[in-house]
């Protein structure tokens, strides 16, 4: 066995996808090689012991027989090789274990000069290259970037959490001098329920998220999907619909709603979802997947990390397209597959790349884009390039990615007929109570929240 070559292995490529997470990323890999170490370390103590119990056989052997232990007797010549062979097999044992763990600390030590070179705004040759090359045929900063940017600025997610934890009037004061907004309780009305052909496919849940957006500002959809007989519930959410200058108005998912979903957890867009959920005739302990783009991406994984959902709900799945999530951390079991796309600085708004987990997949496009077809924040965030990359994700062969869409496949199945109840949703204009479950007289309020 060549021990020299104990290394880890970087993302798997398909194409313009590479894939991190999942069974083969890195924290798996730090994981198995930690643990496989100290098995290893286990096994060689205990042939310590054994190496040491047959040293004292050998002895006891030779002051019976008189005999020197460098005996050529058959007896003592094959319990003294005997010794040599375990001795032999635990010094290979604690080789490989010291090998692993130099790969460990060699691996620790690269991640902490990237993260240094990250936070100074140092970055290899062949990034820096790769970045002026999209950047030049985007128009707009790529995610590596972007992350940069909002780390040197001390802005990253886990920062600016960190902060409003510790002083979240600071938080509302901000958002109040420099946005005039500070959230509001949300209404939810039902528009209709309607039978649907839904494609269970990451592909096929996207469009869903293209439905819900032509419906007009404020929709969002919970899909009703039986699989061998229990019920599993869908919440799409849309991304970003613009208000211009009236962000801050009835419709939660305009530019203000990104606030909220930033830096607020989306507390209220989780609760006019729990009481769609329940309208919709989800039950306590129902499994539920959440599917957003952009801004609905944020709200999707908060949704997948609130601890109220979670107490109500069995959050078994996350998809996102084009959106900033590494700061948020799902519920324990909760898998998560998400898109993102280099020439994209969205993703990379929150100055973090993506957790690389067993549950937790990212697919990053590389697929080249051009300036000329940008509709918005780039080319890069095209809703349409993100349907691609979930297109090609189905005939992948990458083990991370098929681990991930057969959690998805066990939980939604292959599709088919679902009830589709589709919902609107309102900011208050003034304090008011909020669409809830627990209040039976919630729903006939909401009626009025525009």
């Amino acid at each position: 066995m060549d021990t020299d070559r104990i290394r880890l292995f970087g993302p798997s490529r398909e194409g313009h996808l590479s894939i991190r997470g999942g069974p083969t990323g890195i924290s798996v890999q730090l994981e198995e090689l930690t643990a496989g170490a100290e098995k290893l370390d286990t096994l060689a103590s205990d042939l310590v012991a054994v190496e040491q119990e047959t040293g004292q056989i050998l002895d006891h052997l030779c002051w019976v027989d008189r005999q020197p232990a460098w005996s050529t007797s058959a007896h003592l010549a094959a319990v003294r090789n005997g010794q040599w062979r375990v001795q032999a097999a635990r010094a290979e044992l604690q080789r490989i274990s010291s090998q692993i763990r130099a790969c460990l600390r060699d691996y620790e030590d690269a991640e902490w000069r990237a993260n240094a070179g990250r936070f100074l705004g140092i970055t290899s040759v062949e990034e820096f290259n790769t970045s002026w090359a999209i950047m030049a045929a985007a128009g707009v900063p790529d995610r590596r970037t972007a992350e940069s940017i909002i780390t040197m600025l001390g802005l990253a997610a886990p920062d600016v959490r960190a902060r409003i934890d510790q002083e979240p009037f600071v938080r509302d004061a901000l958002m109040f001098l420099v946005a005039n907004f500070i959230p509001r309780p949300l209404a939810a009305r039902q528009e209709e329920s309607a039978q649907v052909e839904l494609d269970a496919s990451p592909a096929g849940l996207l469009e869903r998220i293209r439905n819900v957006d032509a419906r007009g500002p404020g929709h969002i959809e919970v899909l009703e999907v039986h699989n061998g007989g229990a019920a599993t519930y869908v919440v799409v959410l849309p991304g970003t619909q613009a208000a211009g200058m009236y962000a801050g108005g009835d419709n939660p998912f305009d530019e203000a709603g990104i606030a909220e979903a930033m830096l607020y957890g989306s507390e209220e867009i989780n609760r006019a979802v729990l009481a769609a959920l329940e309208t919709a005739g989800a039950e306590r302990g129902a499994a539920v997947v959440a599917v957003g783009y952009s801004q609905g991406g944020i709200h999707a994984m908060n949704l997948a990390s609130d601890p109220r959902v979670l107490e109500q709900y069995d959050v078994k799945y996350v998809l996102t397209a084009g959106s900033p999530v590494a700061g948020t951390r799902p519920g324990a079991g909760v898998s998560s597959l998400h898109l993102e796309h280099e020439a994209d600085w969205v993703p990379g708004s929150d100055g973090l790349a993506n957790p690389e987990t067993r549950n937790r997949v990212t697919v990053s496009m590389a697929s080249p884009v051009s300036a000329q077809e940008d509709k918005g924040l780039g080319p890069g965030h095209s809703f349409e390039g993100y349907q691609d990359a979930a297109r090609i994700i189905a005939d992948s062969s990458d083990p991370s990615l098929l681990q991930s869409t057969a959690v998805l496949t066990g939980v939604l199945g292959a599709g088919g007929t679902a009830t589709a109840t589709r919902f609107s949703l309102s900011r208050a204009k003034g304090p008011m109570p909020t669409l809830t479950p627990q209040d039976p007289r919630a729903h006939e309020r909401g009626h009025g929240g525009r």
